[in-house]
């Protein structure tokens, strides 16, 4: 990217020369970046002894997805066709 004093910065070559490829690629790094930092997040709310669904689902997050999987089986099959 561009930075203060030393202009255009891309020793190895990887950014595309299309701007508009670019633009998509930095949209992607932006979305995936907000992504990660949700999951981080998530990760720590379930780690923090913080109790949903009735104190039914516990333990580390890591297994708590599996142990969830019961209430939302409905909506994986409609919404996202698994």
């Amino acid at each position: 990217g561009v930075s203060g004093p030393f202009g255009f910065f891309d020793p190895l070559g990887i950014c595309p020369p299309e701007k508009a490829d670019f633009m998509k690629y930095r949209e992607s790094e932006l979305k995936h970046g907000r992504i990660a930092m949700l999951a981080v997040l998530g990760a720590l709310v379930g780690e923090s002894g913080l109790t949903f669904f009735g104190d039914n689902i516990n333990g580390p997050a890591i297994y708590q997805y599996q142990q969830a999987e019961s209430y939302f089986n409905a909506w994986s099959f409609n919404v996202v066709g698994l």
